[in-house]
C-alpha cells in the first residue's frame, strides 16, 4: 500500500496598526481606530476558505499619522520572530496616510527571505464600498505565496501588489491611489492567486538600528524664490537633511551657499519634489544646478524619492553609519551607483522558477 502525505497549509501572522481600516464609531460620528485584528481578519469574506492558517497580533491602534520609527522597528522585530517561528509570511495593516514610508523602513530592516506584505483601506468600515477586507483578502494571499519569497516588504492594495521602494500614495481619496510611477506593480492578485510579472532585481537591507538614537533627519521642499533663513533655522536643528529641489536637483541660487555650508557639516541629500523621474548628475552647471550642488557636498537621490530618501537617512544615521557609507547607500538605492556598491550584504533577487503564478 502507498501512502500519501499532505503539506501543512501556509500560516500568515497579520499585525494590526490601526488606520483607517480599523476605524468606527459608536456615536455615528467621526470614526477612530478601534476595530480589533481579529475583528478585520473575521469580516473578511472568502477567508475562511482560502486553505491558509491566519493568526492575529494587536499590535497598536493607531492613525497611520501617528505611527513611529520605534513603532516600525519594533514590528520588524516581532515580525522576525513569527517568521523564525514557522509562519510563511506576515501582513501588517494600517493607516494609508504612512504606508509609502513604513513599507519603506520595513524593506530595509526585514532580512528575512518570507513575504512582508503591507496593505490598509481608503474607506473605513461604515462606509458603503469599505475595501479593508478585499485588500486584508489580497494581502493574505500574496503572504502565503512561494513567489512573493525573496521581493522584501511588498504593498497590497487593489489586488495590485507593488514594491515598497517604488510605491506611491498618488490621491488623497480615491481606492487605487498606491501607485509605482517609475516602475508600475510587480503584479497582481487574481482569482486567489499571486499573479508576479517582474521581481525586484536585488534587496538592500540595512542592519539593526540603535533604538537608543533618535536622529533628526528633516525634509525641505524647495519652492518658487524660496528664503535661505527657513533652511538656517532647518540645519541648525537636524542631523541630516533632504531636499527636494525643482526637476531633476535644482534650487534658487539664494539656497547655495547655505546647503553647501551645511553638507559641510551634516549629510544633505538631493531629490526631486516631482512626482516621478530622478535626479540628474551632470546636465546642467548653473548655479543652483544638481552639477552644482554635488560638487559642493550634496549627495545625489537618483530614482529615490524625496520620503524614501529621508527614511534611509534617517535608518543610516540610527545604525551609525559612517559619512562615506551614508553617501554611498543613498546613490546605490536611488539606482546611481551598482548595487555591488551597498556596504552592506545584497540579495541578487533573479528568479529561479520558471512559473512566477501559484496553481
Amino acid at each position: 500500500m502507498s501512502s500519501t502525505s499532505t503539506a501543512p497549509p501556509p500560516r500568515v501572522v497579520v499585525f494590526g496598526l490601526g488606520g483607517t481600516i480599523a476605524m468606527t464609531s459608536s456615536t455615528g460620528g467621526a470614526v477612530s481606530p478601534a476595530l480589533s485584528t481579529q475583528q478585520l481578519v473575521d469580516a473578511v469574506p472568502g477567508l475562511a476558505d482560502a486553505g491558509i492558517d491566519i493568526e492575529v497580533v494587536d499590535f497598536r491602534r493607531r492613525p497611520g499619522a501617528s505611527l513611529t520609527i520605534t513603532d516600525i522597528t519594533e514590528l520588524t522585530a516581532a515580525a522576525t520572530d513569527a517568521l523564525a517561528n514557522g509562519a510563511n509570511g506576515v501582513v501588517v495593516t494600517q493607516g494609508t496616510d504612512t504606508i509609502e514610508e513604513t513599507a519603506y523602513l520595513l524593506d530595509l530592516l526585514h532580512h528575512r527571505p518570507e513575504p512582508l506584505v503591507v496593505t490598509g483601506a481608503m474607506r473605513n468600515p461604515t462606509l458603503a464600498g469599505a475595501d479593508g477586507p478585499a485588500n486584508i483578502l489580497s494581502a493574505i494571499h500574496t503572504a502565503a505565496s512561494t513567489h512573493a519569497r525573496e521581493q522584501g516588504c511588498l504593498v497590497v492594495f487593489a489586488d495590485e501588489v507593488h514594491a515598497a521602494r517604488w510605491v506611491t500614495k498618488t490621491h488623497s481619496t480615491s481606492g487605487d491611489t498606491f501607485r509605482s510611477l517609475d516602475t508600475g506593480p510587480l503584479g497582481y492578485v487574481l482569482e486567489g492567486t499571486l499573479r508576479m510579472l517582474t521581481r525586484v532585481p536585488h534587496r538592500l537591507t540595512l542592519p539593526p538600528p540603535h533604538l537608543a538614537e533618535h536622529a533628526r533627519v528633516g525634509l525641505h521642499t524647495v519652492t518658487l524664490d524660496d528664503d535661505p533663513t527657513v533652511l538656517d533655522a532647518i540645519g541648525a536643528r537636524v542631523d541630516g537633511l533632504v531636499i527636494a529641489g525643482f526637476g531633476v536637483g535644482h534650487v534658487p541660487e539664494p539656497l547655495v551657499d547655505t546647503l553647501g555650508t551645511l553638507a559641510g557639516r551634516i549629510p544633505v541629500v538631493l531629490a526631486s519634489r516631482a512626482p516621478a523621474g530622478p535626479t540628474l548628475t551632470r546636465t546642467y552647471g548653473f548655479p543652483g544646478s544638481e552639477q552644482d550642488l554635488i560638487t559642493r557636498g550634496l549627495i545625489p537621490a537618483g530614482w529615490l524619492h524625496p520620503y524614501k530618501a529621508r527614511i534611509l537617512l534617517r535608518a543610516l544615521l540610527n545604525a551609525t553609519a559612517n559619512p562615506q557609507d551614508i553617501a554611498t547607500a543613498i546613490t546605490t538605492a536611488g539606482g546611481l551607483t551598482a548595487p555591488t556598491a551597498w556596504p552592506w550584504p545584497i540579495t541578487d533577487n533573479q528568479p529561479t522558477e520558471t512559473s512566477t503564478t501559484d496553481a
